[in-house]
């Protein structure tokens, strides 16, 4: 017979059977309350709840799947923890997942298909009921086959993936692009820079070979207010890669080259905060010297002087109806995946003025 299971400080872990002792029930009795299955009367239930906490009882969670099939837990991968749209984004669906009675195991990407991969290796070995996913890449979709041969449950979130049929929920990405552009344009830019750290083969940009869905959508209504007002060869406006090169020090170049940038269009907050730090440190003021817009509402954009004129996303809103759609399927919901697209909004500050001269 195997000895009691001990905790850190030297103590015999509680167990069922202490429970079912204290509450004067059956093991198995107390087992079927504890887990919330099978027929239990309200009175037992609430009797060997109590005798739980009295005694400080922890579920054994691994127990708890083998018996139920369920782990009462869902996997979330993000791009970037240190992104806040991620962090957001885990809130919400932090709060769902929690409403619902079930825990929320997160895994950081950094953009890697290769880390990717490992992280869902590692959130399938614990048994997640579910995924919810910010996909590495919106082209290569090996990794989220993993998870659907798995038979686990997939949802992503933030960006689509081609040819997979699942659960999606975005934002407006091409429409919000093409408006926050068009303030720039109609301000009298036209030599215009779209900044992302979004990893890139380089040479031409093409929208098929850009692995983040929302950035190639966001770059897509990019060259759409381009267009609209004939810039010439308006891909050549579009920088990837920028995290190979550092944001600041293209921003730099970008300005003081020969391109002679006046205004920027970031895509993300934390493009947008290296473009100001840039700015700033070249002795420039923005708006009178460069024009910034920026993708998502970072809690810096609006008390910075001045402040940075941006499309929000409703952030905590795609990670929760995210975790809804996965609590959803868990529960057996058969019905064809669908994709969510919520609207964006502008709010406009001070980071806009027509080109200097």
């Amino acid at each position: 017979m195997s000895e009691p299971a001990m905790t850190p400080n030297g103590r015999r872990e509680v167990t069922v059977s202490d429970v079912a002792a204290a509450a004067r029930v059956s093991k198995a009795t107390a087992a079927r309350a504890l887990g919330d299955y099978g027929a239990v009367s309200e009175a037992v239930r609430d009797r060997v709840l109590a005798a739980s906490d009295r005694l400080g009882y922890r579920p054994n969670a691994l127990a708890r799947t083998m018996s139920t099939g369920r782990s009462n837990t869902l996997g979330i991968v993000v791009g970037d923890i240190e992104n806040p749209f991620f962090a957001q984004a885990t809130r919400g669906a932090a709060d769902v997942a929690n409403a619902a009675g079930f825990d929320l195991i997160l895994s950081n990407s950094d953009e890697d298909s290769e880390i990717e991969a490992k992280a869902i290796g590692v959130q399938l070995a614990k048994r997640v009921d579910g995924l919810l996913v910010a996909s590495a890449s919106s082209v290569d979709t090996t990794n989220l086959r993993t998870v659907i041969d798995a038979g686990r449950p997939l949802v992503l979130f933030d960006r689509a993936a081609h040819g997979v049929e699942v659960d999606t929920v975005i934002a407006a990405n091409r429409s919000g692009a093409r408006e926050l552009t068009s303030l720039l344009v109609d301000a009298g830019h036209r030599r215009i820079a779209f900044i992302s750290t979004i990893d890139h083969p380089g040479g031409v940009v093409r929208l098929d070979d850009i692995s983040s869905s929302s950035v190639a959508e966001r770059v897509e209504g990019f060259l759409d207010a381009l267009a609209a007002v004939g810039v010439p060869d308006p891909e050549a406006h579009v920088h990837l890669n920028a995290r190979r090169e550092g944001v600041e020090q293209l921003t730099r170049r970008l300005i003081t080259g020969g391109t002679g940038t006046t205004a920027i269009v970031a895509s993300d907050s934390l493009v947008a905060l290296g473009v100001y730090r840039a700015v700033r440190e070249l002795g420039l003021q923005i708006p009178r010297d460069v024009s910034l817009v920026a993708f998502d509402d970072a809690d810096w954009t609006g008390v910075a002087t001045p402040g940075i004129t941006v499309m929000a996303q409703p952030i905590h809103e795609i990670g929760a109806a995210a975790a809804e759609l996965l609590i959803r399927r868990i529960r057996g919901d058969g019905r064809p995946a669908v994709t969510r697209v919520l609207k964006q909004h502008l709010i406009e500050r001070e980071s806009v003025a027509p080109p200097a001269g």
